[in-house]
């Protein structure tokens, strides 16, 4: 296409709104885990005057177990639309699906922030904020995949920007709960305008949407879309469709730019260049391909999910009480794990190691099981079977860093070497089961996570 014919991103305007849009996807997610503390006040029997937006409250008389259960009503909804994808989208229009789930959100995030000034008991509040993460995260699931169809018609750089800001979602989740902690006002207060920041968020996200198709440069590509392409997932990367020497296609990896300056003219112009797909590629060919990085895949999350945040989240600070004990939980388990773990899947637009075909990727994978008993031997105060090993706060901050760094970088590793031991026309197929394992290894996660907070 001649220069002149393509449209342009006039002030970056459809990338900015991309981002916006990523960090919305991932903001009910992040704001919930991040406000565990508060909710374990709310269930405590601490009302909504007296419960303190940071500080653990961790009792044996918690028979509510909530940050278990919010790991786990929040992946469920995962699996599930993954699975119903395929039907989901031919039956709802994709504007439908992207504007009704981002208005449920925003309601249900103002039911929560609601709630905060309503005096309850905590049995009603549990089934009310359960019944919320549900469909909050139900909505989510379904606005991502409708997203990331969109995103499949527009240059690369997009997919990247749109995944920046959802890696950036739980940095901003952690540092509004810094910030509302350290305001100043009662807690009450604090924990109103700590739920009101992603309702902000929302109707910045809603904003951005309803302006797309007011900007040139976004009708151009969006009207070229086809048909959605329901098997995308927050996890992937724009970098994941490489191909691989194996298969007879040259092995050029490109370097994933997180740029506002996207130019369209540079993007490679794939289906021209590739043969004729000789048919539909069978899912069980596919997937003795790449059963090992979708192994892999499994396995770094139900270790992530089984102790973060159920078990992270009770870890309390060493030090007598104080400022510290107070900002220990959100910095040192939120804010540092969200930090590394973005920084971990950033490290993989520099280099792949190791590749593919090395034993060392499934043996990293299978030390960070080693995680799972050095967070239960650590600071948690509150516990009838295992001793405290690691006491000192030093302690769990390094194993956090070395946890979400590992994280962040296994899992795009995964992701981005299963697409390039594929043929091209293979590469959906193993981006949709790449897809559904990563919710199976959340949800086998959070559900273990019961398991592991049990043998505290």
């Amino acid at each position: 296409m001649e220069r002149g014919d393509t449209p342009k991103d006039s002030y970056h305007l459809v990338g900015i709104s991309f981002f916006i849009l990523g960090l919305g996807t991932l903001l009910p997610w992040n704001f919930f885990i991040t406000a565990i503390p508060y909710f374990q006040g709310r269930l405590a029997g601490a009302n909504s005057t007296t419960g303190t937006l940071g500080t653990n409250h961790n009792s044996p008389a918690d028979a509510f177990n909530f940050n278990n259960w919010v790991t786990l009503l929040s992946q469920l909804p995962l699996l599930l639309f993954t699975l119903l994808n395929s039907f989901l989208y031919q039956c709802i229009p994709e504007t439908v699906r992207i504007l009704g789930s981002l208005l449920v959100i925003l309601l249900l995030f103002a039911l929560t922030a609601a709630l905060v000034k309503v005096d309850m008991s905590p049995g009603p509040f549990f089934s009310i904020t359960m019944a919320s993460v549900w469909f909050i995260n139900s909505f989510c699931a379904v606005l991502q995949g409708s997203l990331f169809g969109q995103l499949g018609t527009m240059p690369s750089t997009y997919s990247t920007l749109f995944l920046s800001g959802q890696g950036l979602a739980g940095i901003f989740a952690a540092l509004a709960m810094v910030t509302s902690m350290a305001s100043g006002v009662d807690a009450q207060t604090s924990a109103l305008g700590y739920f009101i920041t992603p309702c902000v968020g929302i109707l910045v996200s809603i904003v951005c949407y309803l302006s797309l198709p007011h900007l040139e440069f976004a009708r151009y590509y969006l009207a070229r879309k086809s048909s959605p392409a329901p098997g995308q997932e927050l996890e992937t990367k724009a970098e994941l469709l490489q191909s691989d020497e194996k298969n007879g296609i040259p092995d050029s990896p490109q370097k994933a730019a997180l740029i506002l300056d996207p130019d369209p003219e540079k993007e490679p112009q794939l289906e021209l260049e590739e043969p004729q797909k000789p048919g539909k590629p069978s899912v069980f060919v596919v997937l003795r391909k790449i059963w090992l990085m979708a192994l892999c895949l499994v396995l770094v999350f139900t270790v992530t999910l089984s102790v973060f945040p159920a078990i992270t989240a009770m870890v309390t600070s060493s030090t007598s009480p104080g400022k510290w004990s107070q900002f220990f939980n959100p910095i040192c388990c939120f804010l540092l794990f969200n930090t590394m773990d973005w920084l971990g899947r950033s490290l993989t637009s520099y280099f792949l190691w190791p590749d593919q075909d090395s034993r060392l990727l499934p043996l990293l994978v299978c030390l960070r099981v080693l995680f799972i008993p050095l967070f239960m031997l650590c600071h948690v105060p509150e516990r009838s079977r295992l001793p405290i090993l690691f006491p000192q706060d030093a302690y769990f901050i390094t194993f956090m860093l070395l946890f979400a760094v590992s994280n962040g970088y296994l899992v795009s590793l995964a992701m981005c070497l299963a697409p390039r031991q594929v043929l091209p026309h293979e590469r959906e197929v193993a981006g949709a089961l790449m897809t559904f394992f990563l919710a199976l290894g959340l949800s086998c996660g959070a559900s273990l996570s019961f398991l592991f907070k049990a043998l505290l």
